[in-house]
């Protein structure tokens, strides 16, 4: 296979080697077996989105040039946008999923029964005070009522206006979303409406079906994301900028090294607390270990990373979830923990070959052949982080006995960190010197870049990486989240060498700042987040509103149900939104044209889809200029 088929990164190339010779199955290989490789064998009808089997009459075919419909009636606009809709329905439920165990684990941590503290009051009473919660009494005062007060939220009617959302959302965009029918209610009920709507013969209407997606979307950004990360802020930090080692590298086999992975960081935290306990290292030692080593990984890790520092505890980050088999082929893991996301079903097969214990930690996550299980619970953190250490310091002379590891893999450093606050912090307390600098051009616009990572059309974040380069190139700033911001991490674009690859006015900031041109911005779930900072650049500009703004939203690589939803948040928000792989809606033209040509005339937002990078910065570079032209920079 060629290697840049595989991955932008040498690690992982080096490793998917091993794993070849060691006749292992492998998502590149898989991905091959699937004829995926070839355009001509994938089914035409699949990846124009036009294909349904939700009924016993199908599976349906549609083909809208001949008005050739599915057995109910519906159209292909209708077939691709239901799909649509549902992809949205499990991103969403999977984002509050997570905030609502963010929630459970601060009510228990107020309660001082979680071994979490209150680190951020400032932000606690910060956010309180938003949303219109009494910042009266003590810190756990405080959060109880916050706790009480989101909870009820989320299970506000569809007909009833969430109060988060006129708390949070610019107010130009409350009354477009008004005026389109499209402001949400309490998210439970928003997917719940999203769902029903999907029963055949219930609503086959492609533009109702895109309001209902947008609906949804604007409750899980603002209900579920904004929520979930401030308050995984209290309680675990503020992301600050800080040096963080990346890449296979960080994986010493001397070590007993314990990865937690997925989306959610409490166990990944509270192991870390753990295992700088002495006493757990001499453990470690008297296992035939040099001690224990936190190895962080996927968005699990990023939520960790992004908030704390590194130590010879808390030691690297690996990378994004399709190296996952490339991780644990280094023969280097003990104990994969995983959680609620991103932990993937041949992972057992792994475990049996490269002898480390695969443990769920939360109940959405289970295994064929795996039995062993601890179900996060907050009060118990501190007992489960124990067992999973003992778990790992018995399984070290296992595999040190039974696999030769992979040694001598690359070890790279990126800062990363960066959030609202730590941004305005180091522009010296306000956003003044960005807007200065984007106003006389230094910088022509800010990208957010939320990506996955796909195997469609490129190897591992080949395009991701791609696309990054062009942007920068053009002055174009870029924060990064979700597993693109590990492309960018592992990649050496989270380095302030990296400025030398930037635009002349791009890179005269980032060295006056000593940051890189790519600012880690966090996870997938921070779009609410840079959707809060987009807002207060508005209001700093005066309330422009924000399809106006020289900024631009870049999918490169995005891969399932959650990008999907954070895409169409991006549209409902309004803003040019660069998506690739092509989704699967080609097959709708009527569905095409609202997403790439009408929408700019409804709420701002339009979506672009291009395979080439070049061709595909220069477009959103377009899009900013105009919108400089439009407020006269």
């Amino acid at each position: 296979m060629d290697e840049n088929r595989i991955s932008y990164h040498e690690s992982v190339k080096t490793a998917y080697k091993r794993i070849k010779e060691d006749g292992m199955t492998n998502i590149w290989d898989r991905f091959e077996a699937q004829g995926l490789g070839d355009p001509d064998k994938r089914c035409a009808f699949c990846m124009g989105g036009i294909r349904c089997d939700f009924c016993s009459n199908g599976p349906c075919r549609a083909d809208a040039a001949k008005d050739k419909r599915g057995v109910c009636g519906i159209t292909a606009d209708g077939m691709a946008m239901r799909m649509m809709l549902l992809r949205n329905v499990m991103g969403a439920s999977t984002y509050q999923y997570h905030a609502a165990a963010t929630i459970r684990t601060l009510r228990k941590t107020a309660e001082g029964k979680a071994p979490y503290s209150i680190c951020e009051p400032e932000k606690l009473m910060g956010f309180a005070t938003r949303l219109g919660v009494a910042t009266t009494g003590s810190d756990k005062d405080i959060a109880l009522r916050l706790c009480d007060y989101l909870e009820k939220e989320w299970h506000l009617s569809g007909y009833e206006e969430s109060a988060v959302v006129k708390a949070l959302a610019p107010e130009e965009r409350q009354n477009l979303w008004r005026s389109l029918d499209i402001f949400p209610g309490g998210i439970y009920s928003e997917m719940m409406m999203a769902t029903s709507s999907s029963l055949t013969n219930v609503d086959g209407y492609y533009v109702s079906l895109a309001k209902k997606a947008m609906r949804m979307s604007i409750a899980m950004a603002y209900q579920s994301q904004i929520v979930l990360e401030y308050l995984q802020d209290v309680l675990f930090g503020i992301p600050r900028p800080h040096i963080f080692r990346t890449d296979l590298g960080v994986l010493d086999p001397e070590y007993v090294n314990i990865l937690p992975n997925g989306h959610e960081p409490f166990l990944g935290f509270a192991l870390v607390i753990t295992a700088r306990d002495p006493v757990w290292q001499e453990k470690a030692r008297k296992a035939g270990a040099k001690g224990i080593r936190i190895i962080a990984n996927i968005e699990t890790g990023q939520e960790m990373i992004q908030r704390w520092e590194m130590d010879d505890v808390f030691y690297g980050y690996t990378g994004n979830w399709i190296m996952q088999e490339a991780i644990l082929a280094t023969g280097a893991v003990d104990v994969f923990v995983a959680d609620m996301n991103c932990s993937m079903p041949v992972d057992p097969f792994y475990a049996q070959k490269y002898q480390f214990k695969l443990l769920p930690v939360s109940d959405l996550v289970a295994f064929e052949g795996i039995s062993d299980r601890i179900n996060y619970i907050p009060e118990d953190a501190q007992s489960q982080a124990e067992s999973i250490l003992e778990m790992g310091i018995s399984n070290f002379p296992k595999r040190k006995a039974h696999v030769h590891p992979l040694t001598g893999l690359p070890v790279q450093e990126a800062i990363v960190g960066f959030s609202t606050e730590s941004i305005i912090t180091a522009l010296g307390g306000s956003l003044d010197p960005l807007l200065n600098a984007i106003k006389d051009g230094t910088i022509k616009g800010i990208a957010g870049l939320v990506s996955c990572t796909s195997l469609r059309d490129s190897g591992q974040d080949v395009h991701s990486v791609a696309i990054a380069k062009e942007l920068i190139k053009r002055d174009i700033l870029i924060l990064s989240m979700g597993c693109g911001s590990a492309a960018m991490e592992v990649s050496g674009l989270c380095n302030p060498k990296s400025a030398d690859l930037a635009g002349p006015g791009l890179k005269a900031i980032c060295n006056a700042l000593k940051i890189p041109p790519v600012l880690a911005f966090g996870t997938c779930t921070d779009t609410g987040r840079c959707a809060d900072l987009v807002a207060a650049v508005s209001a700093a500009l005066g309330g422009i509103p924000i399809p106006d703004l020289p900024v631009v939203a870049a999918a490169p690589e995005y891969m399932e149900q959650k990008a999907t939803i954070d895409a169409i948040f991006a549209l409902a928000f309004g803003l040019y939104t660069y998506v690739n792989p092509i989704p699967f809606v080609t097959g709708a033209p009527a569905l095409v044209q609202l997403l790439t040509q009408d929408l700019p005339g409804i709420t701002g937002g339009s979506l672009h889809i291009e395979t080439d990078a070049g061709e595909a910065a220069d477009a959103m570079l377009a899009h900013i200029m105009a919108q400089r032209k439009k407020l006269g920079i």
